[in-house]
C-alpha cells in the first residue's frame, strides 16, 4: 500500500503541535468540567448540499442542547473542495475541523495520513451491532475504525412520470431502452431523453458494473479497469452522447444535470437520494411531487448495478476538543437522528433498527433506495480509494469529446492505475 508521510511520525507531530493549533476553537480544549459536564468548541465541517445543508446545521446545533457548555460551529464546505481543504488543514497542523463530514472514500485516504482520530474504544462508537455492515465496512482502515456511518446511498434513475406517459414509453432497464425512449420523448416533445454525467467519475461506474466491469479485484491485487468491460462502458457512454439519447457537459454536472432534470428539460437522470429535495423543488415537481419517478440503475449488457456511497463521521487527530468531538459524532450518527434525518431530507439511515421506525418505513424513497443499497457494489475501501477517480475523469473527458477512442479510454485508465498502485499488477 502506498504511503507518503510516516503515519505514526506524522500523528506524534499532530499532538505536539495540538497546543498551538487543531481545532478552530482557538485554544479551548474541551472536556469535562468540576461537574462532570462535557464542555469545548467543536467545529463541524459539513460537506452537504444547498437542499441539505439548513437541516444538518439545525441537527448539529442540537447537540448545544443536550450539551449546554459545548459550543458546536458549523462550517459549510463545498464537496469539491472538502478533500483537498482538509488535506491542507490537517498536514499543515492549522485550520483543520474537529469533526468532517467525510466521503466513504475518504476515510482510508486520511487515516493513512495519520489525519484521523481511531475512535475504537471511545463514546464516538455506540451500538456498532446496529450499522448496516456495508456501511461499517467504510470506516475501518487497518484494523482501525477511523469514523462512523451517517447515510448511505447508492445511484439510481430519476424519470419525469409525465414525460415518459406523454410520450408512451415505460420506464427503460437497460442502456437501449433509454436509446429508444429517448427517441419517442425527442419526437414528442423535442426535449432530451437522458442528461449524462460528463465531469464525475462516479457516474461512470453503473456503466462499467454494468458491462460486468470493476475498478480492481482486491483479493487478488489486480487492476480490472482496463479489461474489456472498461471499454465498453465508455462506448455505451459515447454512444448515448452521439446518438443525441443523452445530452453531457464536462464541468458543473451537478448543477446542470440537477437544473436540466427539474426543469423539464430532459426527462430522466441518474442521481442518488441526496438530489432529492433538490429536484422536487424544481417546477416539474414543486407541485406535484409524485410526478417523481426513481428505478434501478439501466443495465448494460451484462448486468444492472450502481456503486455504493454515502458519508460518515470521522474525528481529526490534532482536535483540542477530542471527549466533545467524540460525543458530538455518537449524537450526529444516533439512531434518533438518523431517523430525523430520513424524516427531513430522504437520506438512507445506517443503522439497522431506523428502518424499523414507521416514518421510515412509510418513506417512498427509502422503500425504493434500501433494497438498491442492499445490492450494490462496494468500493475498494484502500487508502488510493479516492485517487482512482482522477484517471476516469480524464479519460471520460476525453472520450465523450471524441478526442480519445473507449479503447484507448480504458487504457489510459488502467496505466495510470498501474503508477498509482504499486503492489498491484
Amino acid at each position: 500500500m502506498r504511503r507518503g508521510i510516516s503515519t505514526t511520525a506524522l500523528v506524534a507531530a499532530i499532538a505536539l503541535a495540538a497546543t498551538a493549533c487543531g481545532g478552530d476553537d482557538g485554544g479551548d480544549k474541551g472536556g469535562k468540567s468540576a461537574g462532570g459536564e462535557l464542555t469545548g468548541t467543536v467545529t463541524f465541517w459539513d460537506t452537504s448540499n444547498d437542499a441539505e445543508k439548513a437541516t444538518y446545521k439545525e441537527l448539529a446545533e442540537g447537540f448545544e442542547k443536550l450539551h449546554p457548555k459545548v459550543d458546536v460551529k458549523v462550517v459549510t464546505v463545498p464537496f469539491g473542495e472538502a478533500n483537498a481543504k482538509f488535506k491542507n488543514a490537517a498536514g499543515g497542523n492549522s485550520g483543520a475541523p474537529d469533526v468532517m463530514r467525510t466521503e466513504v472514500a475518504w476515510v482510508a485516504d486520511f487515516a493513512n495520513l495519520g489525519y484521523l482520530a481511531p475512535l475504537d474504544g471511545t463514546a464516538a462508537l455506540d451500538n456498532e451491532g446496529d450499522y448496516l455492515e456495508q456501511a461499517a465496512a467504510s470506516t475501518k482502515f487497518n484494523d482501525k475504525t477511523y469514523a462512523a456511518p451517517q447515510t448511505i446511498d447508492t445511484l439510481a434513475l430519476f424519470y419525469n412520470k409525465k414525460m415518459l406517459k406523454d410520450a408512451g414509453v415505460e420506464v427503460p432497464t437497460s442502456v437501449d431502452e433509454v436509446k429508444a425512449a429517448a427517441e419517442k420523448i425527442k419526437d414528442k416533445s423535442g426535449k432530451t431523453g437522458l442528461y449524462l454525467r460528463g465531469d464525475d467519475p462516479y457516474f461512470y461506474l453503473p456503466y462499467l458494473y454494468g458491462e460486468g466491469g470493476d475498478l480492481l479485484d482486491t483479493s487478488k491485487k489486480e487492476i480490472t479497469a482496463d479489461d474489456e468491460p472498461g471499454a465498453k462502458a465508455f462506448a455505451v457512454m459515447k454512444d448515448l452522447v452521439d446518438s443525441k439519447a443523452a445530452i453531457t457537459d464536462a464541468s458543473d454536472g451537478y448543477n446542470n444535470q440537477l437544473n436540466a432534470f427539474k426543469d423539464g428539460e430532459v426527462a430522466m437522470a441518474i442521481d442518488g437520494p441526496w438530489s432529492i429535495e433538490g429536484a422536487l423543488a424544481g417546477k416539474q415537481f414543486k407541485d406535484a411531487k409524485d410526478n417523481l419517478g426513481v428505478a434501478p440503475v439501466p443495465a448494460g449488457s451484462a448486468r444492472a448495478a450502481s456503486p455504493q456511497g454515502g458519508w460518515n463521521l470521522s474525528v481529526y487527530a490534532g482536535s483540542k476538543s477530542l471527549d466533545a468531538s467524540y460525543e458530538f459524532v455518537k449524537y450526529m450518527s444516533s439512531a434518533k437522528v438518523q431517523q430525523q434525518t430520513t424524516e427531513k431530507l430522504s437520506l438512507l439511515p445506517t443503522r439497522k433498527s431506523v428502518y424499523e421506525v414507521q416514518s421510515v418505513k412509510d418513506n417512498q424513497m427509502v422503500q425504493f433506495f434500501k433494497p438498491a443499497v442492499d445490492k450494490s457494489v462496494q468500493r475498494p475501501w484502500i487508502a488510493e480509494a479516492n485517487a482512482l477517480f482522477e484517471p476516469i475523469r480524464l479519460q471520460m473527458q476525453q472520450v465523450l469529446s471524441g478526442k480519445s477512442s473507449p479503447e484507448a479510454g480504458a487504457k489510459g485508465v488502467g496505466e495510470a492505475y498501474k503508477k498509482l498502485l504499486k503492489d498491484y499488477k
